[in-house]
């Protein structure tokens, strides 16, 4: 609600209320926005100077004030404070922070189905409880509905008693805004609390379309459209145009009551709430939920995750000159067996994507991973490679050994089967020379 700085005429203490700011005037009087001693802010209304001076516009005004205390509800500004007897007559009632569903609609243009369906069934519970305690609204109108954070606020109850404001018609004894007058305010007749219900109806079609029901005009042609002419409602939702149309019925006894207008409304509400979401497209996962398996091997796929997570934080950080290990080939899936990584795994568990044969995880229902996932390697585990290369140069020296002993066996071999003409050590053999007799 905008909110103006105060005029030199405007007084700064009304009551026990210091006053702040103007927050609007109209054909009744100027609203002010105001505190008490203990910092409570309220909007208050001070009457005009000339409706001050006309009595039966007090003795209504009293009646009307009397019949507000006992409105009790949370979609009504509940009235604070009141003094009838004050040379201009002033109540307030409770602030409520927000704009109007005139402004709200001006600024943003037509509402949502669902929304004004929303705005609808919380109004119309507001005037139920307006309707038990004895009080017809007679003005009910996109301005006189605040829109709070917690919900929608009627305002000024039946207390539009002004005469002569050109924002005002007074016919007889009926007085409110053109285009959302009922027929039977234009008529003179009594009002209950259907025409609040034909009131709402206009109301709603405005929320809906940005634009009265019954167009634009003086005051004249718009009065005389409301008992002649059927609303315009091309532009109203197809879910809201059937209620809205009974709610606009000439004829009070043909409108349906605030009871059932709530449940209505409450219903296409709810309807079109759920058909938003179901045409909303679904929320994209990341890449990291893609890769997650779902099923059986989910709580051994966060274990493992965890795992890995908690040893790749403790371990230390490895040589800038040092090989990468992620290069070696990934181990085959194909085969009968396949064996998992000890880094991955303990016994019992498998590794994410593969099943108890071998096979991929995708042939149970588990989610694979993606594409730009499948060429990334585990690195392997340095213990898993000293061992295999220390028991390399084992079996190399074994089998050296093996060679080297062979090889020193095939000589004197040689020498056992040959004569005392063969050599021996590599030394020529010695001839045997006779001896004397």
């Amino acid at each position: 609600m905008a909110m103006m700085r105060l005029r030199r005429e405007d007084p700064r203490v009304v009551g026990s209320f210091r006053l702040h700011r103007r927050l609007g005037a109209g054909g009744m009087g100027v609203v002010y926005l105001g505190s008490d001693r203990r910092g409570q802010r309220v909007a208050l209304k001070v009457i005009r100077p000339d409706l001050a001076e006309d009595q039966e516009f007090r003795s209504r005004f009293a009646r009307e004030v009397s019949a507000a205390r006992r409105i009790r509800g949370g979609c009504t500004a509940r009235l604070v404070a009141a003094d009838l007897e004050a040379d201009r007559p002033w109540f307030a009632t409770q602030y409520v922070p927000g704009p109007s569903l005139h402004d709200k609609v001006a600024e943003e243009g037509p509402l949502p189905a669902a929304e004004v369906a929303s705005i609808g069934a919380a109004l119309s519970e507001g005037l139920v409880a307006v309707h038990e305690a004895g009080v017809v609204h007679r003005d009910l109108k996109p301005s006189n509905i605040l829109l709070s954070p917690k919900g929608p606020r009627i305002i000024d109850f039946g207390i539009a008693w002004a005469t002569g404001a050109s924002t005002l018609t007074h016919v007889g004894t009926a007085v409110g805004s053109p285009g959302f007058l009922a027929p039977e305010q234009v008529r003179g007749a009594a009002v209950t609390p259907a025409t609040d219900v034909f009131s709402l109806g206009a109301t709603l079609a405005y929320a809906a379309t940005a634009d009265s029901p019954f167009g634009h005009g003086s005051s004249e042609v718009m009065l005389y459209r409301v008992v002649h002419e059927e609303p315009h409602l091309f532009d109203v939702h197809d879910a809201l145009a059937p209620l809205v149309r009974a709610c606009l019925a000439k004829d009070p006894e043909e409108r349906p009551s605030t009871l059932q207008l709530s449940m209505r409304l409450k219903e296409i509400a709810a309807r079109e709430a759920q058909g938003l979401q179901e045409r909303r497209p679904p929320a994209q996962r990341s890449e990291q939920e893609l890769d997650r398996p779902t099923g059986r091997l989910e709580g051994q796929y966060t274990e493992q995750s965890t795992r890995r997570t908690a040893g790749s934080s403790s371990r230390p950080s490895r040589s800038p000159g040092r090989r990468s290990t992620s290069s070696r080939p990934a181990p085959r899936t194909g085969g009968s067996q396949s064996r998992a990584p000890r880094s991955g795994s303990r016994s019992g568990q498998l590794p994410p994507g593969q099943g108890t044969n071998g096979r991929q995880a995708s042939r149970s229902g588990v989610r694979t991973t993606s594409a730009g996932k499948a060429g990334k390697r585990r690195p392997a585990n340095p213990r898993l490679l000293r061992q295999r290369l220390v028991v390399f140069v084992v079996v190399t020296l074994l089998v050296a050994l093996g060679i080297a002993a062979a090889q020193g066996c095939q000589g004197p071999a040689r020498g056992l089967g040959g004569t005392q003409s063969d050599t021996y050590d590599g030394a020529p053999a010695r001839p045997v020379e006779a001896s004397a007799p």
